[in-house]
């Protein structure tokens, strides 16, 4: 990287930084563009020029790790499945639930930040599943590419949407569990379980799930 891409590369990640404190301190709907750019002894223009619009700054670091587990995905050895190579990927970025388990002091502060600007902001949320469908959309993309797949095939798409929906569904899980103070501290051995249990049944192939129900028992 030059000292140009660099220089630019630390503006965007100071106007990121400054834009969370703001949100984690006011929350994310009471902060304008235009305050984040004063914080950060920017001009407004040039928050805009790395960050298209307000919920990009919020979500640029969740994009970059999904860009990470797709990258993941294309550059595994040969051999080694999609899935297991998706599942490390997703494991071996502990973020705020590593600095958690390894005692940071200000991890939980933040984490629980993280998620309750998220929970209170219909804008967040929407964008969080624009998001999501994006990230699955460009690995079905690879998925296709590397597979020589044609348009009529549906297998890429199901297949990242199953990864992805397993990264939604830790997601919510531990939102949950920040949001209700539950048993935080085994938190990140618990997502660990919750998420060797939702791989396990994608390795299965979902061929017997959900099991049949009992007599009787109605669906739902």
């Amino acid at each position: 990287m030059g000292l140009r891409e660099l220089k630019k590369e630390q503006t965007r990640q100071h106007i990121a930084a400054t834009a969370w404190e703001l949100f984690a301190a006011r929350g994310f709907d009471q902060v304008s563009v235009a305050e984040v750019a004063r914080a950060a002894q920017v001009a407004e223009a040039t928050v805009f020029n790395y960050f298209p619009g307000k919920e990009d700054l919020f979500y640029s670091r969740l994009e970059s790790f999904w860009t990470r587990l797709a990258d993941a995905v294309s550059a595994r050895p040969p051999g080694q499945p999609v899935l297991a190579a998706f599942q490390a990927a997703l494991l071996a970025d502990g973020g705020l639930l590593g600095a958690l388990e390894s005692g940071d002091p200000d991890a939980l502060a933040r984490l629980r930040a993280v998620n309750q600007i998220v929970a209170a902001s219909p804008a967040l949320l929407a964008r969080e599943q624009q998001v999501m469908s994006q990230a699955a959309s460009d690995l079905a993309a690879r998925l296709a590419a590397e597979t020589g797949a044609t348009p009529d095939d549906p297998r890429p798409q199901v297949a990242a949407n199953a990864l992805l929906g397993v990264h939604r569904a830790l997601i919510d899980y531990v939102r949950r569990r920040v949001l209700a103070g539950d048993r935080l501290a085994s938190l990140p051995a618990d997502v660990r379980t919750v998420s060797a249990a939702a791989f396990g049944l994608l390795g299965q192939g979902l061929g017997d799930y959900p099991p049949n129900r009992p007599p009787g028992r109605a669906a739902g």
